[in-house]
């Protein structure tokens, strides 16, 4: 017995009807034949809500005593006996009376839901658990009962039932609500209009995200990957600089001038992982969105702007600010910028804001190079200051100011070794301390021109310039190497995290592995190389890269998995220290292949045991539903061939009427069989060909009467890219279905319409329906439905229909029929299939 459905009418205020409509769902229910109860309803001595339970059967209430008063709860145990298709119970958040099966009425429900009686409730919106200190804000009043979100987020349907502020009003002032002595007191309290206001703007923003969740889920299943501005999504891209909070900001107005906006800040960092912007500003720049009410995203990519863009696309965002590049001017003739890049691919559906801010052209620092501590750039500004800035030092000294005085001579060569120090560490340091000193002791120490120093005095001063220019460039040396180390510690860190994550999601493949050991190392290929046993040659067990290798002794760097497997690697050989993490990358790889070969094992399995399956309902159907047909056909041939009876004309039409009906339900079954046959063993290849569905879909009837039928198909509709017999088995499966299901003088409707990037085919029927968790199980092989009669089917052709359906690369899919019914949608692309056949018709013919 599967789990029971939850409907929820949600109520924006008190008063605004929820319960009504409950009752109403009740009726239109009962009158569609669903046997449907009252487990407990308060009217509230409502009398038009009152009216609404009469003709609906109400299970007697359980009574409780608790203080000296006999209190009224819903009877779990008697509506779990009389086990309902549906119950209605009210007041979801209610709390129930001490000494009653459970604390609190949803917890009830829970227990309805779990032996499968589907359930309608009621919930206002105040009694929201996580809203409680936002409505007690608003009105003034802390509600006691309330229910988890979770519970309410977890209903298969939520229905909001609102009302505007002015017409509540008018309703309470009527005595619909509450009785006309407490109107007065309620009207000027809770009922103030501001009030109502804020809880209707609650209720519609709390449903706004659960119908976005909906929209998602629609857009995976569909592939929809076109931007539906269905409400304002305004993604941030940051680059951990200063300016990252001032457009933060700016999104967060651009956001709030659209009722529901919302502002997602996104931070792309490359996959190599070894540079990033500062953490502590971008953590700074997290805790200001999320206190914008935000959200905070990470993304790795290598292309920043396409990365930009497919998160903006992937949560179907509406608008995108970016800063004005820090570059300086000629900085540009290394590209046109992530703004501009931006702006130009994204397309009619993305608006691009460049945001000007005051760190606008002031340049970017330089990114430090994995391969050196200091920077190329420092290393040469520094050997400038260390040999050439001691050189103009002494030309300034001799020539401009000559009697300074030693001690300043050798403070401002000293000035020199510190700058030298500072930009380009050791070596250049130490070459400015002995260029200087050598100049210091030819140039200014008596007697000049010489190398000789006559007062003892001046060696010592040199010796301290010296020493003091080694330790400073010591010094500027070392931090540098630690700054070096803590940067690579820290991407290190990153790397072994992102593993650790794959083995805990089992999301990475072994080629997207590979590919980010090549990206991360620099490499030109990636091998995972094993084989059975020492003497074995090696086999590849994946690659990317050009040129793979194919022994580990052929790689630059090869890392042993074990005995029998090597991850190889080939470009470059890796300094030692890299090995560390590229272990850890070899010994996920191979954790990876396990995976994968595990899950070919189970998809075997699975394989097996469905095929297995299909042979057990095949027997059945060839014993039953195929010896059914020609027991008949045996039987009236018999009785024609019989000299003891003289037939009428009437009788013989008759006789012949059932042969020809058993050979053709016997032609249909077989046919069904074969098909399904072909779909197991993967033998039906379509043939693409551009095909008008005003043509096609009417061919599909033949095996229908001409008036069960109604046809809407628009000869406007473009053409579609479709194998015409296949499309034809398909819908005429489909159509017969419904025909099959459908009332009597009830037509089915076979519409098509032609919507974005797609066509659709809807076959509408009026027939009893199929609930939610049977509209899957309907499109598998030997499944029929309900009391569906034995012989009218084994029960293959809707998942005949599917698998054509998914053959021409569209989708078959149930839906409910407003009203009553079924409503099945095949759904077409209009581009046509990457592959198509050269030859001329189809591949798949109808069984003889």
């Amino acid at each position: 017995m599967g789990r029971g459905k939850l409907r929820i009418y949600l109520g924006a205020a008190p008063g605004v009807g929820k319960t009504y409509a409950m009752l109403s769902e009740a009726h239109r229910r009962i009158e569609r034949g669903t046997d449907c109860v009252v487990a407990f309803v308060e009217h509230h001595n409502r009398p038009r809500t009152e009216v609404m339970l009469h003709g609906l059967e109400e299970i007697p209430r359980r009574e409780l005593a608790y203080r000296d008063t006999t209190f009224t709860e819903m009877d779990v145990d008697a509506v779990l006996a009389r086990h309902p298709e549906v119950a209605l119970v009210d007041e979801l958040p209610h709390t129930n009376i001490p000494g009653s099966r459970n604390a609190k009425r949803w917890q009830d429900i829970e227990e309805l839901l779990a032996a499968g009686i589907d359930v309608i409730s009621t919930v206002n919106i105040q009694h929201l658990e996580s809203l409680g200190d936002i409505v007690e804000s608003i009105t003034g009043v802390r509600q006691q009962e309330t229910v988890p979100d979770e519970v309410v987020r977890r209903a298969d349907q939520i229905e909001l039932v609102d009302m505007s502020p002015p017409a509540l009003r008018r309703r309470m002032a009527h005595g619909n609500i509450y009785k006309p002595d407490k109107v007065d007191a309620a009207l000027s309290n809770y009922f103030r209009p501001g009030n109502l206001t804020a809880l209707r703007e609650l209720a519609l923003l709390w449903l706004a995200d659960r119908v976005d969740a909906y929209l998602q889920e629609y857009r995976s299943e569909h592939r929809v990957s076109a931007i539906w501005g269905s409400r304002e999504r305004i993604v941030v891209g940051l680059t951990g600089g200063p300016e990252g909070r001032t457009l933060i900001r700016r999104a967060a107005r651009l956001a709030e001038k659209g009722a529901g906006g919302e502002v997602l800040a996104v931070y792309i960092s490359r996959s190599d992982g070894l540079t990033s912007a500062s953490p502590k500003e971008l953590a700074q720049q997290r805790a200001l969105v999320e206190d914008l009410g935000g959200t905070f995203h990470h993304v790795v990519g290598e292309d920043i702007p396409a990365a930009l863009l497919d998160f903006a696309r992937g949560v179907n965002a509406t608008q995108i600010v970016l800063g004005v590049s820090r570059r300086k001017g000629w900085q540009y003739v290394f590209g046109p910028g992530v703004g501009s890049t931006v702006a130009r691919d994204s397309g009619p559906d993305l608006d691009v804001h460049l945001i000007t801010h005051a760190e606008a052209g002031k340049g970017r620092g330089l990114p430090v190079n994995r391969g050196t501590r200091l920077g190329r750039a420092r290393i040469v500004w520094g050997w400038l200051a260390g040999i050439a800035g001691p050189l103009l030092l002494t030309w300034l000294l001799s020539g401009v100011a000559p009697e300074v005085g030693l001690a300043n001579d050798m403070l401002l060569y000293l000035s020199l070794t510190v700058a030298a120090a500072l930009l380009g560490g050791l070596l250049p340091a130490l070459a400015s301390a002995a260029v200087g000193s050598l100049l210091l002791n030819w140039y200014f120490t008596p007697p000049v021109h010489t190398f000789t120093i006559a007062d003892p005095k001046n060696i010592v001063a040199i010796a301290i310039f010296v020493a003091v220019a080694v330790s400073v460039a010591s010094v500027v040396d070392l931090a540098a190497r630690r700054t070096h180390q803590a940067a690579r510690l820290r991407a290190e860190s990153e790397i072994l995290s992102y593993l650790a994550g794959n083995v805990l999601r089992g999301e990475t493949s072994l080629e997207a592995l590979l590919e980010r050991v090549r990206e991360t190392f620099g490499m030109e290929s990636a091998a995972l190389l094993e084989r059975a046993s020492d003497v074995d040659p090696w086999t590849c067990a994946g690659s990317v890269g050009p040129r793979p290798c194919r022994n580990p002794e052929d790689a630059d760097v090869d890392v042993p998995v074990g005995d029998h497997m090597a991850l190889a690697l080939s470009g470059r050989v890796l300094p030692a220290e890299d090995r560390r993490v590229l272990a850890a990358f070899a010994a996920q790889a191979a954790v990876v292949l396990d995976r994968r070969r595990l899950r070919e094992e189970a998809d075997q399995a699975r394989a097996l045991a469905e095929g297995n399956r299909i042979r057990t309902a095949l027997l059945a159907a060839v014993s039953h539903d195929l010896r059914t047909p020609l027991a008949g056909i045996k039987a009236a041939v018999s009785s024609l061939r019989s000299e003891d009876v003289a037939w009428s004309d009437e009788d013989q039409a008759e006789l012949l009427e059932g042969i020809e009906d058993g050979a053709d339900r016997l032609d249909n079954l077989v046919g069904n069989l074969l098909d399904m046959s072909r779909l197991q063993t993967g033998t039906v290849t379509p043939i693409i060909r551009e095909a008008d569905l005003d043509e096609v879909i009417p061919m599909a009837l033949g095996g229908v009467p001409e008036d069960s039928v109604e046809l809407d198909i628009p000869e406007s509709l473009p053409m579609v890219p479709v194998d015409k017999g296949l499309l034809e088995r398909a819908v005429a499966n489909i159509v017969e279905n419904a025909v099959k299901y459908s009332p009597e003088r009830t037509p089915v409707l076979v519409t098509a319409s032609a919507i974005a990037d797609r066509v659709e085919i809807r076959v509408v029927d009026r027939g009893p329906g199929v609930p939610d968790d049977a509209k899957n199980r309907i499109f598998e092989p030997f499944q029929r439905y309900g009391d569906a009669p034995r012989g009218a089917g084994v029960g293959l052709g809707l998942a005949v229909a599917r698998g054509f359906t998914e053959a021409l690369g569209g989708t078959l899919g149930a839906e409910d029929t407003p009203g009553g019914g079924l409503t099945m949608v095949l759904s077409l692309h209009l581009t046509p299939a990457p592959t198509l056949a050269p030859a001329e018709g189809s591949t798949y013919s109808p069984a003889p």
